[in-house]
């Protein structure tokens, strides 16, 4: 859930960034150079632009982190291609990824892969000692590693469900927004994560009695 939503966000706000890089003002139409400045004014933006921005992966003190980012490089030397693109081929819009990363993650986590290879029954069915009668069963009893179509696809909503929320509760926090947009986005963000939560717990207890008590 975590990993869902840092990708979503992380994809949405590389598609938003303008990013400027022209130093050029366009003034009178015609395009005119900005003067340069002298050095101790260069420096002193220099020294406040790097103050007010924010820390990047570089200044990290994970030790791994860097290591793997320049040890690869001590003996590789990555090649140089020249690769175009179409210009017909457009990037997907953000919501486009975030619609197909989210999609892959709830068949990942509903037993895709299993209910291929396995083919399962989409409910099973259980007699009644008693009565003799026959009646439906949602959950498959006893085995963490086995399941039924149906419960895999609810147990993948659920937890579909709680990223959902994690990545509503983080919209909350932007202050661009209107206040009672960010309090509609964390009073949902909060009730998918406690109802996913409790779901989730019942099912594992339906599945496996006496768990975790």
């Amino acid at each position: 859930m975590f990993v869902l939503g840092g990708v979503g966000l992380i994809l949405m706000d590389l598609a938003l960034d303008p990013n400027p890089k022209n130093p050029a003002v366009q003034s009178g139409g015609r395009i005119r150079k900005m003067r340069p400045k002298s050095d101790h004014a260069s420096g002193g933006r220099a020294a406040t632009a790097s103050a007010a921005s924010p820390p990047s992966e570089f200044d990290s003190i994970d030790p791994i982190l860097h290591l793997l980012r320049f040890l690869p490089y001590g003996f590789l030397r990555p090649p140089h291609l020249r690769l175009k693109l179409p210009s017909s081929l457009a990037l997907p819009s953000p919501m486009t990824v975030f619609s197909l990363v989210l999609l892959t993650y709830f068949a990942v986590v509903s037993g895709l892969v299993y209910d291929v290879i396995v083919e399962p029954p989409g409910i099973g069915s259980t007699q009644d000692r008693s009565t003799g009668t026959v009646r439906p069963v949602v959950f498959l009893p006893g085995r963490v590693n086995g399941q039924y179509i149906i419960e895999g696809l609810s147990s993948g909503f659920m937890f579909v469900l709680g990223g959902v929320g994690l990545i509503l509760m983080d919209l909350a926090l932007d202050r661009n927004r209107a206040r009672s947009v960010r309090i509609s986005f964390a009073s949902f963000g909060i009730s998918a994560i406690v109802i996913a939560y409790a779901m989730s717990m019942l099912f594992i207890r339906i599945k496996i009695p006496g768990y975790l008590w």
